[in-house]
């Protein structure tokens, strides 16, 4: 990526000097620590004092918590490259940082402060977040990017829903389908324009097949996708929406297949891309399997959350802080280790839902993905807090 001018007129601390700092290393400890609160939580070994139910709590947490920092950092990253304006840094960064811990504390103990005082402090970070996007692409009239920022507003939209339909009905069914659905379109959205192109970067060096890049495809997928996730929120348990699950689980696997996958297995930072979006037809597989009352429904949630949006979300937080922060674009042993834990612990995850007995293989995913992300936030703090590196010679470039 090009530096930007005017970043080196930046003498702040270097942890406020771009957005995928703080928000990718504060998405991580929230994607680890709040599994790990989460699990005692469930069983009734420990309480906290949420005006949500444990159930409630941790969906909320995994997608409003720490998936909003992952997008909050990606956006704040690629906004810049999007519009060749200045990146958000310093301290209207540090506004945005505190306001997404407020919104953590406020849902943290929304029972003693009162569910509509909570909802109102955790709106703020998506708002704001979604008013600097509109305002850098307005100003750059970078409209083609403009359906990035729309998902972004439907996600605010949902996350207050959410609140509001927790506090009526005692759990927020619709909102939390709806949630996650608005995040699966950003993972096909995102995903299918960086997953093809960082793949024909590297393979166009090599010779051979390369990805088809996005095109006419690729847009009647989206719309494919939208339309089925739509009757999926609505009622997930009809034929309809089982059948509309089933062809897009074909159409993606298929849109997968394209983009050459199976010629990345010697570059670790690109294979995990491709492993990650696998289980993006994987989770329309099984959700329709579950319309059809031949699988549990927290199959296919877990394959699209844990799987999908967790393993893509390790990928692309580990790619762009090495290539941000002018590391070799190498996947150390520690980060290969954090793309393993996450990767089996999605898979038990998904196993997890077939099993009636003692949450025991529960326990164990929940472990592993956890650990994956916490050891990814110690592995990468010194590239999160610490200057730019120089370039170095390809010869002499040391691994990351």
């Amino acid at each position: 990526m090009a530096p930007r001018p005017g970043l080196k007129t930046y003498q702040g601390h270097p942890f406020l000097s771009y957005g995928f700092r703080p928000f990718f290393l504060l998405a991580a400890l929230q994607a680890g620590l709040a599994i790990l609160v989460w699990l005692p939580f469930v069983a009734g070994i420990i309480s906290v004092p949420t005006a949500f139910a444990p159930v409630d709590w941790h969906v909320h947490e995994m997608l409003f918590g720490y998936q909003a920092a992952a997008i909050g950092g990606f956006l704040l990253t690629a906004i810049p490259n999007w519009t060749g304006r200045l990146p958000v840094l310093g301290t209207p960064l540090l506004v945005l940082v505190l306001a997404w811990l407020f919104g953590r504390a406020a849902v943290s103990v929304s029972a003693w402060i009162g569910w509509d005082l909570a909802m109102a402090a955790d709106a703020l970070f998506l708002l704001m977040l979604a008013g600097a996007a509109i305002r850098e692409i307005v100003a750059s009239r970078n409209w083609r990017n403009l359906k990035v920022v729309t998902i972004l507003c439907l996600l605010c939209a949902t996350n207050i829903a959410f609140h509001v339909e927790a506090h009526l009905a005692g759990e927020a069914v619709y909102a939390r389908r709806l949630a996650i659905g608005t995040i699966l379109m950003l993972v096909a959205l995102i995903g299918g324009r960086v997953i093809p192109s960082f793949t024909n970067n590297w393979l166009a060096q090599r010779g051979g097949r390369l990805p088809v890049p996005f095109g006419a495809y690729d847009k009647a997928v989206l719309v494919m996708t939208g339309l089925a996730l739509t009757l999926w929120v609505v009622r997930p348990d009809t034929r309809a929406s089982g059948l509309a699950l089933a062809g897009c689980a074909v159409l993606h696997l298929l849109r997968l297949s394209r983009w050459a996958g199976e010629r990345t297995w010697r570059n670790p930072l690109l294979v995990i891309l491709h492993i990650a979006y696998l289980f993006v037809p994987l989770g329309f597989a099984l959700s329709a399997a579950a319309s059809f009352g031949l699988a549990p429904a927290g199959a296919g949630l877990h394959a699209w959350t844990a799987g999908a949006f967790g393993t893509l979300t390790l990928a692309v937080m580990s790619r762009a802080s090495l290539g941000h922060t002018g590391r070799p674009l190498i996947a150390s042993p520690a980060t290969q280790a954090c793309y393993l834990l996450v990767v089996v612990g999605s898979l038990a995850r998904i196993a997890s839902a077939f099993d009636a007995g003692p949450p025991l293989l529960l326990d164990a995913a929940g472990l592993c993905w956890s650990f994956g992300f916490i050891g990814f936030a110690i592995a990468y703090w010194g590239v999160f807090t610490g200057p730019k590196v120089a370039q170095k010679a390809p010869s002499t470039a040391r691994r990351a």
